[in-house]
């Protein structure tokens, strides 16, 4: 199948290749040269505009940064749906992002007699590119069933959470209940060793108790050798969780931690920690510890 990819940045890339790895004609673009020039270097077929991505192709995939450009990407006058795309074609869009930009971005495809799914994904960029992503679809039975190849090729966890918007929301959940988990896990964790546990001892018997997560797992060993290489970036967890809050406030429903989880990040953020993986809350709370205060 022929599937043009929009947005090949750390996710985007990852999974263009692993789509392309599966046997489809993949073609990707990106605003960022940059972009561009790395996903090539890596073997990936790239467009010099969004036109000649977009002509053809069965399958219109995304995965970019925010609202705004998800919004521009597909509605803007340069966008997607103006580059006139194939009748039939199966919009995805893989981005976290507000449900109400994602049923926009629907009602404008299926105005034009596009298919359209709703797939955010979990998982990082090694998993983005070994093709072991847990997705979230929402959308039609026909339109998923379509897609179903595309799916298979980016991970075998697939769950169907309802109509398009409903699995931007899961997303979202999912990502206030981990970035809350891994704030909490790296504040207790900095109090045992404060405490003078020794930070491997700590680890191993946290990894075989009732506090051990799943964040606990796959983050704290690169923690544990100061290792602050993003997986999932703290400005991505931040405005993430910051999602989250302002739909809440949309359904006047009260978020107290998850507001003070995004404050906390803020913080991180603000201290330096931008650009390190989320787990590097860590490092700020034992800088905190040892000289009671971040400078």
């Amino acid at each position: 199948m022929r599937i043009a990819y929009i947005g090949i940045g750390q996710m985007g890339a990852g999974m263009a290749l692993c789509l392309k790895r599966a046997g489809h004609d993949v073609i990707g673009y990106d605003v960022s040269a940059a972009s561009r020039e790395a996903a090539a270097a890596e073997g990936l077929a790239v467009a010099a505009s969004l036109a000649e991505a977009v002509a053809g192709a069965e399958f219109l995939l995304s995965s970019l940064p925010n609202s705004v450009i998800v919004r521009e990407a597909w509605l803007g006058e340069a966008g997607i749906l103006a580059s006139n795309p194939q009748a039939g074609a199966v919009c995805i869009d893989f981005s976290t992002i507000d449900a109400q930009t994602m049923e926009a971005v629907a009602a404008a495809c299926r105005e034009r007699g596009l298919g359209v799914i709703d797939a955010p994904v979990s998982g990082g960029p090694n998993e983005a590119a070994d093709g072991t992503l847990v997705l979230l679809l929402g959308g039609s039975d026909d339109d998923v069933a379509r897609a179903k190849p595309v799916f298979d090729a980016l991970g075998q966890t697939q769950l169907r959470t309802g109509d398009v918007g409903t699995a931007k929301t899961v997303k979202l959940v999912n990502n206030v209940m981990s970035m809350g988990n891994v704030l909490v896990a790296a504040e207790a964790f900095a109090m045992g060793e404060a405490a003078g546990v020794d930070s491997q001892v700590l680890y191993d018997t946290l990894s075989q108790s009732g506090g051990r997560s799943h964040h606990l797992l796959k983050r704290f060993p690169n923690a544990l050798k100061s290792n602050w290489e993003p997986g999932f970036k703290m400005e991505l967890g931040e405005k993430d969780v910051a999602l989250a809050v302002d739909f809440a406030r949309s359904l006047k429903q009260p978020m107290p931690i998850a507001s003070l989880v995004r404050e906390m990040m803020t913080m991180a953020m603000a201290a330096g920690y931008e650009g390190h993986d989320v787990v590097a809350a860590l490092d700020m709370y034992r800088k905190m510890n040892k000289s009671g205060g971040l400078n």
